[in-house]
């Protein structure tokens, strides 16, 4: 970069059409959210403006340009989050050490051409967790890839033979409704309380395969309720909407742990729908098992929602609600025990006597 606060970055002819995309859909995208002025001529960018923001721009290109180079389909969603990484990065004083085409560039399982990676950082930290701990907490919003990307992962270990079976559940707990409810026998009840969890499968793994593996039990979809009275060896096991736990079925999974097994907790404290206002053995989980050795909690935030790019905004506009409410409820007022009689009529009479 020059004192004049211009930078030019020559990119490799086999990574141009890539960085800039179909219509030049990235390049407007990197404009509209880079202070510094992009100009592009052949395989030449030329940033110009303020030193600072050229400096950053520079930062952002060279990782795209990175990404480009290894093959990695690049779109405006991906230029949007490796500025988003690096302006974290700035925030946080450029110590974290974060790289764009790290984290969007890590495979975890590929199925006809579909790859499943992380998007953000916190999403990557959360993958990494995963690898180096046997119990993981992936707590946060909606969208935000907890289950996916622990789903993910369950099926790189089955194909890695790191685990001999997948074991996926779920507390039969939704907002507003009860198993009974629900037409059918038992198992079509609680079918649709686990339809998420097939869904995630099918993405990962060929459809007609995975039938065979249930057959086998080399998958298991179960409620929570089953996991009672066994324990679970040479697995990858989920609990899924853990916010609907109560303590005591909290307590029974994790002690399901067996040897040479992972488990992942997936939930999000805000949705919480046990009834009755049961408190959810998610939320005392971290209390509890503060400074327990090998086991990590990741936290999702709002940043990290992979949905469209409004469900974070949703879910931020709910926090600032839910925040204002709470300074909105008035404290509770204590007072001292009164002494005798209620001063209603009758004693209010016998006062005047």
């Amino acid at each position: 970069m020059t004192g004049d606060g211009t930078s030019r970055i020559v990119v490799p002819e086999a990574a141009l059409l890539a960085l800039l995309g179909k219509r030049d859909e990235n390049l407007r995208e990197a404009e509209s959210l880079l202070a510094a002025d992009v100009h592009v001529r052949g395989n030449e960018l030329t940033l110009s403006g303020e030193p600072a923001d050229v400096a950053f721009a520079e930062r952002v290109f060279a990782e795209l340009v990175v990404l480009a180079s290894r093959g990695q389909q690049i779109d405006p969603d991906a230029v949007r989050r490796s500025v988003r990484m690096l302006q974290d990065d700035s925030d946080d004083g450029g110590d974290t050490g974060t790289s764009p085409a790290e984290v969007l560039s890590l495979d975890i399982v590929s199925r006809r051409g579909r790859t499943v990676r992380p998007k953000t950082l916190n999403q990557k930290r959360y993958v990494d967790a995963i690898d180096v701990n046997t119990i993981v907490f992936g707590i946060g919003p909606a969208g935000t890839g907890k289950t996916y990307l622990a789903m993910a992962k369950a099926v790189q270990a089955l194909q890695a033979k790191q685990v001999n079976r997948i074991i996926l559940t779920r507390p039969a707990v939704e907002a507003g409704e009860r198993l009974g409810f629900l037409p059918g026998t038992l198992s079509e009840k609680i079918d649709p309380y686990l339809r998420p969890l097939y869904d995630a499968l099918h993405d990962m793994l060929d459809a007609e395969s995975v039938p065979k593996l249930m057959a086998a039990g080399t998958i298991e979809i179960a409620p929570l309720a089953y996991m009672r009275g066994r324990s679970l060896n040479d697995a990858f096991i989920i609990l899924d909407e853990a916010q609907n736990t109560t303590p005591e079925q909290m307590k029974m999974f994790l002690t399901r742990l067996g040897f040479n097994s992972k488990m992942v907790v997936t939930g999000d404290v805000t949705q919480v729908d046990l009834p009755g206002g049961s408190t959810s053995g998610l939320r005392i989980v971290r209390e509890i098992l503060d400074g327990v050795d090998d086991v990590e909690f990741a936290e999702l935030t709002s940043q990290d929602v992979v949905r469209h790019r409004l469900v974070a905004d949703i879910i931020d506009a709910y926090g600032r609600y839910d925040a204002a409410q709470e300074q909105r409820r008035p404290q509770a007022v204590s007072s001292a025990p009164r002494t005798g009689p209620p001063v209603g009529p009758r004693n209010r009479e016998r006062r005047g006597r």
